[in-house]
């Protein structure tokens, strides 16, 4: 049968199909939209009764965090949204990755290793307290594809605020050198290859951590103002453990890539000291 368009309607749908060109024309040209975490609140898949799932993961805690999974075709969404759940942490996938079959089996692994064999490209930022003997919080996992590149240094690691070093002489109470002697600098920091060196003279905390910030390249939050003097001199160590040597009330937030098994600092707070809870008589 023959369809059959009036000479009435014709005017009006040619109109219609102009609107619709113009309008798929303005989608086409909306900027792609930003990729999304696996929702880690979503109810990961749960098998029918009488079906297999065709993975099993286990997390556990104690006496250190570890992961089990064996996994036979599982698409590697499903347990990246299952492990985000059971981790608290965002899991972000790659493009490629996201329609990914996974077959796979190991048993009481530590994060890295574990994530290593889940993905080519893993990026993990954390958030280390200076005074916290407990591990470094895990703040963002990032499963990306081979040429992705790195994500932004910002993807979970937020911050407002940026504090900014005036450079002088801050040694208060030394007496100026003559013109025969040697004037040593009372702060001198150098990095080189992911090694931070401070050798600092009678100065203030904050001082020293604007000078860190400044010379690694990473921004320096300060919250706390009090004039907490530091008198050090350490030597090619990471930046992880110059800082718990500098002070308790500082917070480092670090990249690792996996990859190329390299560390970043992303970004430096001097944080308010905690309050310590008087007992009533």
């Amino acid at each position: 049968m023959k369809s059959v368009v009036h000479r009435a309607h014709v005017k009006s749908l040619f109109a219609a199909l102009v609107l619709l060109v113009c309008t798929v024309a303005a989608f086409s040209q909306q900027p792609e939209p930003a990729r999304k975490p696996v929702d880690k609140d979503a109810k990961p898949q749960t098998a029918k009764p009488g079906v297999k799932l065709p993975y099993t993961l286990t997390v556990k805690t104690r006496p250190i965090l570890n992961i089990s999974l064996k996994a036979e075709k599982a698409n590697i969404a499903d347990v990246a949204q299952d492990l985000s759940k059971r981790l608290k942490t965002p899991v972000f996938l790659g493009t490629e990755r996201q329609k990914e079959l996974l077959s796979i089996e190991f048993s009481e692994l530590t994060l890295e290793p574990a994530l290593q064999l889940l993905s080519p490209t893993v990026y993990v930022d954390y958030e280390i307290d200076s005074g916290s003997q407990k591990p470094p919080r895990v703040l963002g996992i990032f499963l990306y594809d081979v040429n992705q590149g790195e994500p932004p240094l910002s993807a979970v690691v937020h911050g407002s605020t940026q504090s900014m070093l005036i450079e002088g002489n801050t040694e208060d109470g030394v007496e100026p050198e003559s013109d025969g002697e040697k004037v040593e600098e009372p702060l001198r920091v150098t990095y080189e290859n992911y090694q931070l060196s401070v050798k600092a003279r009678k100065q203030p905390l904050p001082v020293v951590l604007l000078k860190i910030g400044e010379t690694i390249g990473i921004p320096v939050d300060i919250r706390d103002e009090k004039m907490e003097i530091v008198d050090a001199d350490i030597s090619k160590l990471s930046v992880e453990d110059v800082v718990r040597q500098l002070s308790p009330n500082i917070k480092l937030f670090v990249r690792a890539d996996l990859t190329r098994s390299e560390r970043r600092a992303l970004r430096l707070v001097l944080a308010d000291p905690p309050k310590t809870v008087q007992e009533g008589p």
